[in-house]
């Protein structure tokens, strides 16, 4: 009973962890996403960023979980258990991988800015939606605070845009 009461026991996994960005660009609030899907919050929070070049990377440590078969989306579950996506552009999907070359394969562990995929922002410009990757924490329901910064500029594996906190049970 006192463990329940005072928390004793509990597993601590991390107090806060941190989203870097995963492209150079610009920072766009994931209300301006121009897809509803991201724009209203349905499968998490986060950020997106409108990219200057195709090389992505990994905006936080874990292990790669998701490469989507079309090679547009990455999913890495961070160390203290965020499940983070990376959506590299919009309406990429219909693209079925043309102009995406990946890095990385499910189970592989990556630390931040190691380089998951390169995209050609030209092929994604003339055959899709949008460039801008929505970067969103997808069990968003475990997540106890997130802070998101608004940058500007964003530099990929530097440019520190999100401070989040998973629950502890």
């Amino acid at each position: 009973m006192l463990k329940k009461l005072f928390g004793i026991g509990k597993k601590e996994l991390l107090s806060e962890e941190v989203l870097y960005s995963p492209m150079n660009g610009t920072y766009v609030k994931m209300e301006n996403v121009p897809d509803p899907t991201f724009a209203q919050k349905m499968i998490g929070d986060g950020f997106a960023v409108e990219p200057t070049d195709g090389i992505v990377v990994s905006p936080i440590k874990g292990e790669v979980i998701q490469v989507f078969p079309t090679k547009h989306a990455i999913g890495i579950r961070s160390v203290g258990g965020a499940e983070v996506l990376i959506h590299i552009g919009i309406e990429t999907v219909n693209m079925k991988g043309e102009g995406f070359e990946v890095f990385v394969k499910e189970g592989d562990k990556v630390e931040k800015g190691a380089k998951l995929v390169e995209v050609s922002i030209d092929l994604v410009k003339e055959k899709a939606v949008s460039t801008i990757t929505p970067v969103v924490i997808t069990n968003f329901d475990q997540v106890k605070s997130i802070n998101v910064e608004p940058a500007g500029q964003v530099v990929a594996g530097e440019t520190q845009v999100a401070i989040f906190s998973m629950k502890t049970e």
